[in-house]
């Protein structure tokens, strides 16, 4: 079972701690930072992270690719941090970056909380249109008419959902933004669409359609944002909470009307007939683009971009040709892995590529292929490209569309039933799996030459002796009255009932953790040895108090200096336990210990030799 709490904790180290994040946010399988100084975030010791697939930096985002599980590990990072555990999801200071990463992080951010719920009603929408459609459900029944409303009603009210996510990002009041949506999908606004002759106190307007729209409501939302600080600084506060919701209100809605929506409706209108424009032209052009190139943005975490042009052509045709050409590409990559799940003689290789397969086929969720296994062995992943590619190319041919927004994938596919020509769906969708499948199976790649993964983390060659960080009695692990501790789930070491309240490097390295509460440091010796010092059991939760941290992280230790120093009476009096463990975090490099110290120990004392891969192999 995975070990969460671990791989929140190991990603929050490697990414320079705590004081080096600005904000977090997390999409379908990434954990997306944006840090304060990217130089102190270390790539290889989150790829080390038990958990983490790989690191990935664009779009102006520090980008922890987790898989399926992120949603679990974000949590845990928000109970072990300030990090991510409120409602803020935009960057209050740090680097901007370009125009263009700006773009991706601001698209990021507000369509990340939406994502799942979009997916998942978009897939019941997909299964209830294939019902209708195969006649398993009768259209004009009061069951049908549920069904439909529960499946359409989240993207119906699009700009509703957008305007919460907008006003967290743009550190606008939500709930006036909230009105502000609502008046945009309001039933009469709604009947006024296209009617003619409409004003607003004599100026002329065309009411265009804000149902499922995107652009309207995140640009009025920015406009609020600005709006709101300027009248909070100069209204009285007796009266400012209420008239400035009031203001941004009476001015913003109107501005929708008059301006923002009609010039939105014709830039939606040239993007929808930009696409329709390519796919009537060479549509096997735009699908082999499309499915040649999406898990290349991917990878970049640029794919993003897209997301919102998706809903655009949404809105404006009332279906997603881009959309069709993109299962080709996730299917590709899937068979792509599956080949190497076939082909494959090392069993560590067999072992990943297995789950890997499953998840992108059936989920869509392909990063675990990606970047264990496809990017890495190289060949796997360019087949799959070809396949994306040629599968989208003959996809676009068909005139293959969705009507709903879905996370491509094998259970989606019934989105896109009915919807064009389902020959070539097929024979598109075919060629995108057994082309990349048969050419990884025929013409293979090249194996590592151990049994080991194909990105490996280089083997220790030396053991590490690991000095006593704190004055006081040896015992144990499985004497810890923590059970994460005690089973060593965390890793193996011992503990160490302090007597003193000062803590110590126990070797020189690196600090690569030291949280801002003083309650835990992580160090890693220069031959790979990461150790972390855990000083007492849930002493995250007094938040710093009684705590004075004397190092950072980043800093070169000597063994011996001072890391921390800590008021144990205090600690003991508010009620927690002072046992301190000590273990070893990378079992990959360093899987045992020995000659464990017991009884009384002095800081500087040797506590217990981490051995290395090495050491153990040669003993078998």
């Amino acid at each position: 079972m995975a070990d969460y709490a671990k791989t929140a904790a190991g990603v929050l180290a490697g990414v320079g701690g705590e004081d080096n994040v600005t904000s977090l946010v997390h999409c379908a399988t990434r954990l997306r930072f944006v840090l304060k100084d990217e130089s102190k975030a270390d790539a290889a010791t989150v790829k080390a992270v038990p958990g983490v697939i790989t690191v990935a930096q664009a779009g102006g985002q520090y980008q922890v690719v987790i898989g399926n599980d992120v949603p679990e590990v974000f949590a845990e990072i928000g109970k072990i941090s300030r990090v991510g555990g409120g409602q803020d999801s935009a960057p209050a200071e740090g680097p901007k970056g370009n125009l263009f990463n700006r773009f991706i992080s601001m698209i990021s951010a507000i369509f990340t909380p939406a994502l799942w719920t979009l997916a998942g009603t978009g897939l019941l929408k997909a299964f209830l249109s294939a019902a209708a459609t195969f006649g398993w459900i009768d259209a004009t029944s009061s069951t049908y008419v549920v069904l439909y409303a529960l499946s359409d009603a989240f993207i119906n009210f699009l700009p509703m959902v957008l305007s919460i996510t907008a006003a967290r990002y743009f550190k606008a009041n939500e709930w006036t933004s909230l009105a502000i949506a609502g008046a945009l999908v309001y039933p009469t606004i709604v009947a006024a669409n296209g009617a003619p002759g409409l004003t607003f106190f004599g100026i002329p307007f065309t009411m265009v359609s804000y149902v499922s729209s995107v652009i309207p409501i995140i640009i009025i939302v920015w406009l609020q944002s600005h709006a709101e600080k300027l009248l909070y600084a100069k209204l009285p506060g007796a009266i400012r909470r209420f008239v400035t919701p009031m203001i941004v209100v009476l001015i913003a809605v109107p501005l929708v009307f008059v301006v923002i929506g009609p010039i939105s409706d014709l830039l939606s209108r040239g993007v929808g007939g930009a696409v329709s424009w390519v796919w009537d032209v060479a549509p096997w052009a735009g699908g082999a683009i499309m499915g040649g190139l999406w898990q290349v943005f991917v990878i970049f975490g640029l794919h993003w971009g897209l997301v919102p042009v998706f809903q655009v052509e949404f809105q404006t045709t009332g279906q997603i040709l881009l959309l069709g050409p993109v299962f080709a590409a996730v299917l590709a990559q899937a068979g792509a892995v599956a080949g190497v799940w076939v082909r494959a003689r090392n069993k560590n290789l067999k072992s990943l590529a297995a789950p890997a397969t499953l998840s992108g086929f059936l989920a869509g969720i392909t990063e675990p292929a990606i970047y264990g296994i496809n990017l890495p062995l190289k060949r796997p992943f360019a087949f799959g490209v070809a396949g994306g590619a040629l599968g989208g190319a003959i996809i676009a041919l068909g005139g293959v569309f969705s009507k709903a927004f879905v996370v491509p994938s094998g259970l989606a596919i019934t989105a896109l039933l009915g919807n064009g020509n389902m020959v070539m769906l097929g024979l598109g969708l075919l060629v995108a799996i057994v082309l990349p499948f048969a050419l990884v199976v025929i013409v293979g790649f090249k194996e590592p030459a151990d049994d080991a993964a194909p990105a490996a983390v280089p083997v220790a060659a030396n053991d590490v002796t690991v000095l006593a960080p704190v004055d006081g009695t040896v015992i144990a692990l499985n004497e810890v009255a923590d059970a994460a501790f005690a089973d060593g789930a965390l890793g193996q070491g011992v503990a160490i009932q302090p007597r003193s309240g000062a803590v110590y490097a126990p070797f020189a390295g690196t600090v690569v953790a030291a949280f801002p509460t003083g309650h835990a440091f992580g160090l890693r010796h220069a031959d790979g040895t990461e150790v972390l010092i855990h000083i007492g059991l849930d002493t995250v939760k007094l938040g710093g108090a009684h705590f004075s941290v004397k190092v950072a992280a980043g800093q070169q230790v000597a063994a011996g200096d001072l890391l921390v120093e800590f008021d144990g009476d205090a600690i003991e009096k508010a009620g927690y336990d002072l046992t301190t463990p000590v273990i070893v975090t990378n079992p990959d490099l360093y899987p045992a210990i020995a000659d464990a110290a017991s009884g009384p120990i002095a800081h500087g004392e040797p506590l217990f030799t981490a051995v290395s891969v090495d050491s153990v192999a040669a003993t078998k």
